[in-house]
């Protein structure tokens, strides 16, 4: 019986090692030249399928439900992506990118990260979590008591790394929009923004329905 049992679990540990090995390498390290672009897609995304194109990484997450647990999933990947890939090349600058719930995200992660993190600079689009004019905030703050911590609240703690924000007209990232316009807002209203080679590395400011604003109005 006993040597039944161990051939049966080495079977079993060879399957899974053949599994492990033919699985997809979805998160190796990039080359080292440069711009490091990472993205973080919204609700419902996966890392292989996120809206973004002309981009260098994808981040995977627990992206099923907006809330903020697996906003959570989300921060703490891309912190083990970028940090990874910073290790391996320490002078390459790092811009990352994140739509709807993978923009809080990202909000998230360089609030958490500015003063250990440099050569960096992010891209919100249709932020949740985004602080604007009074009465212009993100959804993060209504509904702040359902979807929870991170995800929930605005601010715009970003220390000094540079952030370009982008609201167009979407209750998600305005609260004092047209909520009858949502999900068509939210899903039509960023057509050049999902192309990584769009923003710059030293973008800092705010687009808010058409119209650019500094970084801090």
């Amino acid at each position: 019986m006993r040597k039944r049992f161990s051939v049966l679990v080495a079977g079993v540990l060879a399957i899974a090692g053949q599994a492990l090995v033919g699985a997809p390498a979805a998160h190796a390290t990039a080359p080292c030249e440069g711009t490091y672009s990472i993205a973080v897609g919204g609700t419902g995304s996966t890392w292989d399928h996120d809206g973004f194109y002309n981009v260098t990484q994808h981040v995977g997450y627990d992206a099923r439900f907006p809330t903020g647990a697996n906003a959570r999933t989300g921060v703490n990947e891309l912190n083990r992506l970028v940090r990874d890939q910073r290790a391996a090349c320490p002078g390459q600058h790092v811009k990352m990118m994140g739509y709807s719930l993978g923009a809080a995200v990202v909000h998230t992660w360089v609030t958490e990260n500015w003063q250990t993190f440099d050569n960096v600079n992010a891209i919100l689009i249709a932020d949740p979590k985004r602080q604007g004019p009074p009465g212009a905030n993100g959804s993060g703050e209504p509904f702040g008591g359902v979807i929870g911590f991170p995800l929930a609240g605005t601010d715009r703690f970003f220390g000094n790394v540079p952030v370009k924000t982008v609201c167009n007209w979407d209750y998600i990232c305005d609260a004092s929009a047209d909520p009858t316009q949502y999900p068509k807002a939210h899903m039509e209203n960023y057509p050049s923004d999902w192309d990584g080679n769009h923003h710059n590395d030293n973008a800092n400011e705010m687009w808010f329905n058409g119209a650019w604003h500094p970084a801090n109005w």
